[in-house]
């Protein structure tokens, strides 16, 4: 089986697992060299990850890669939660978590820009950021190289605005 037929069935099985769990699939990867190869799994759930969902679902999830023989050489399997920062992937991932600030690394007119705001809404395939200074700003998920889910300390620590 090629890279690409592991990286799929990795995802396959993860997703499986995931769905079994209630857990949410974040992304599954396969990194690393030929010889020392890295699965990296990121999963979530309402009211977070634990340490003890993640060895759980790894448990789980080894098992099922070695009674398949997926990956035939040493390989480290990484499960975890996607963090605080999480990685947004998909437009489901923005409406998911609108009105929360995000930063995103973006293509406009051949150059890479960066923008920080709130998600303020996901119209089809156009992300929605409300920025501080320019307003809202449209771009096309297709543009987005990037984006990340950001602490607003303000209102994790509750202060007055």
């Amino acid at each position: 089986m090629d890279r690409t037929g592991i990286e799929r069935k990795i995802e396959e099985i993860a997703r499986k697992e995931a769905e079994t769990r209630s857990f949410e699939l974040v992304k599954a990867e396969l990194g690393g060299t030929k010889r020392d190869q890295v699965v990296r799994i990121f999963i979530d759930k309402e009211g977070g990850i634990t340490l003890e969902d993640c060895s759980a679902f790894s448990h789980a999830i080894e098992e099922v890669f070695d009674a398949e023989d997926l990956i035939p050489t040493r390989y480290v399997l990484e499960v975890s939660s996607p963090g605080i920062e999480r990685e947004l992937f998909s437009p489901d991932d923005f409406r998911r978590f609108e009105g929360k600030l995000a930063k995103v690394k973006y293509r406009s007119e051949g150059e890479q820009k960066t923008i920080s705001g709130r998600i303020a809404g996901v119209d089809g395939s156009l992300i929605k950021l409300e920025e501080k200074k320019a307003g809202e700003i449209a771009i096309d998920h297709s543009d987005i190289l990037k984006a990340n889910l950001k602490i607003d300390l303000s209102e994790e620590f509750g202060a007055r605005r």
